[in-house]
């Protein structure tokens, strides 16, 4: 007969926090939610710290080199998605690496030969009005001109207009050559009153742009994830079949950190893949592993030399593991009993692993909750696709904006070197992933600054100002279906925003 296991397996929504008592000196702005991402000894510290405990999914709608590059500079990390060929992950990383605060690829390009039609429809796809033209339409190719909103008039230029007939030309734009620093290039902006300067090689190809509007936003950020020669850290998924030529191609682009990317963990595919980074790079590469739910398979990933260990199956918002395959568990369930094992570990060894919880988090008050359960830090999907910076295209639904929102185990993903039967050419019948579409949200800062604020003030209310003491303090019930519901606005008539009072 199976095992069956006593207890219930709860989400996120089934606790709430005991408040502790706050003192005086403990308040939001003295919080510290720095956190270990790699494993460490006692007595020691982390190769690898996150300044916030915000990781964003190995997923291709959330993780590409602009989210990485705008969740580092928050002090967050992303794991590029794996889920495309090595070479163009490879450059995902490099271009995260080679980065520079206020200077943008460009990754809307044209070339002379594209019409007011493709502006157009770049335009919706991507929101950006700026787009420089290039002899081969890419991001480096040389610069011809720019086309921007005032080239144009929709009323009376027909949509098969080649934008050399109605780009600005090179030779009216002001440029300047890649080398210089960004408070130059914004004295070149402002004293030219300009809203965006391409900067170019010596051979006059396109190397970035500088925009007017950024300005604030490249003010120097103090939560950035820098390395020691002040680059942006970088993650990157892998995957158990091709982990011999792709770890070595990241690596060599730049990777700081490492991701197995799989529904389930507990395998020897997984145990295969952390032997061989370990015999072919020691403990110089951090890499990750998962996902797991109980202690067996934290054991398991830990021994086989993983240096942080995700948690989670079947709770992502588009993820129908749990629906297609009856396997899983609550995520709340699963990240206690997860890092009870993990403290034992440390006990037992010496070593502590973090632990990443990844998927079920729907309200920013679930993000504290995980922390206090004993997560390290959390691994966001859903989240992390609504704002500008993800990948996805961004669509007007019924009436409102959105954006689209995949999942790896999903047909449009076609992640075969996940999903297959095992069979020489084989693939699954059945998809672990939807399509769909969330909220658009707008930037990011905005977003996380309101998330990260919440769990600061959840902290503080439970007397603690770091993740380490909130972990050992927290006090956590159960609750009802009716206390939830008691929770939210109840009994009343909520007026609507902007209402004005009588």
């Amino acid at each position: 007969m199976a095992k069956i296991y006593p207890e219930l397996s709860r989400t996120f929504s089934e606790y709430l926090l005991i408040p502790n008592l706050t003192e005086r000196e403990c308040t939001p702005d003295k919080v510290n939610l720095q956190t270990p991402l790699a494993k460490y000894k006692e007595g020691e510290e982390s190769r690898i710290k996150l300044n916030l405990p915000f990781v964003s999914a190995i997923m291709q709608a959330v993780s590409d080199d602009q989210m990485a590059i705008a969740l580092a500079r928050l002090g967050g990390l992303s794991f590029i998605f794996g889920s495309q060929t090595i070479e163009s992950q490879a450059e995902m990383v490099r271009r995260v690496k080679r980065y520079k605060a206020g200077f943008v690829v460009s990754d809307v390009n044209l070339d002379a030969e594209s019409t007011l039609e493709d502006v157009l429809r770049l335009k919706k796809e991507s929101g950006h009005s700026t787009m420089p033209v290039t002899a081969d339409g890419s991001s480096t190719g040389k610069l011809l001109g720019i086309v921007t909103s005032r080239d144009y008039r929709l009323s009376r230029t027909p949509l098969d207009t080649k934008v050399s007939e109605f780009m600005t030309p090179l030779s009216e734009l002001i440029y300047a050559e890649d080398g210089i620093t960004l408070s130059e290039a914004n004295d070149i902006i402002w004293e030219n009153k300009l809203n965006q300067l391409p900067l170019v090689d010596k051979d006059g190809n396109l190397v970035s742009l500088v925009f007017r509007k950024d300005y604030a936003e490249h003010k120097e950020n103090p939560e950035e994830l820098l390395d020691s020669k002040k680059r942006l850290l970088v993650g990157a998924g892998i995957n158990t079949r091709d982990y011999k030529e792709r770890v070595p191609a990241l690596l060599e682009a730049g990777a700081d950190a490492l991701c197995i990317d799989s529904s389930d963990g507990f395998s020897r595919w997984q145990e295969d893949c952390l032997r061989w980074i370990r015999k072919e790079y020691g403990e110089d590469v951090v890499v990750g592993a998962g996902n797991v739910v109980d202690e067996e398979g934290f054991r398991f990933l830990a021994d086989a030399g993983a240096d942080f260990i995700k948690v989670g199956i079947g709770g992502g918002s588009i993820c129908v593991t749990r629906e297609q395959k009856g396997i899983g568990s609550g995520q709340a369930s699963a990240v206690m009993i997860v890092a009870e094992a993990r403290d034992r570990y440390f006990e037992e060894t010496g070593y502590y692993l973090p632990i990443c919880s990844d998927g079920g988090i729907v309200y920013d008050y679930h993000m504290a909750l995980a922390l206090a359960m004993g997560a390290d830090f959390m691994m966001l999907g859903r989240y992390f696709a609504r704002f500008d910076e993800s990948p996805g295209r961004r669509l007007v639904v019924n009436g409102s904006y959105v954006k689209e929102y995949w999942g790896e185990g999903s047909d449009r993903a076609r992640n075969w070197q996940r999903y297959d039967d095992g069979s020489a050419g084989g693939k699954m019948h059945f998809e672990e992933g939807v399509d769909s579409y969330v909220p658009y949200a707008g930037k990011m800062q905005d977003n996380l600054d309101v998330s990260v604020a919440k769990i600061k003030a959840t902290m503080v209310s439970c007397g603690s100002i770091d993740i380490n003491e909130f972990q050992k303090k927290a006090r956590l019930v159960a609750v009802s279906p009716t206390s939830i519901v008691e929770g939210g606005a109840h009994d009343v008539i909520r007026k609507e925003k902007g209402q004005m009072h009588q």
